[in-house]
């Protein structure tokens, strides 16, 4: 059975945030910074992978009016 990468891609990023939050709320005030990086990282992915899609469906998009111009 073959895994897609995204999906597993979407739950680790999940986790990321997750982990960041607790770490934030649940730690000293000097050992905070440390949670903040993680929390980020996760943030940035999830922004990415919205951002490719959004381009890639504008792309398909005028694939598709082109195709219907040259009928």
């Amino acid at each position: 059975m073959k895994i897609d990468k995204r999906f597993i891609l979407s739950f680790v990023t999940l986790f990321m945030i997750l982990i960041s939050v607790i770490g934030l709320i649940f730690r000293d005030n000097n050992k905070k910074i440390f949670y903040l990086p993680i929390g980020l990282m996760g943030i940035s992915i999830i922004l990415e992978k919205d951002v490719r899609r959004r381009l890639d469906r504008k792309n398909i998009l005028k694939k598709i009016k082109s195709y219907q111009k040259v009928k």
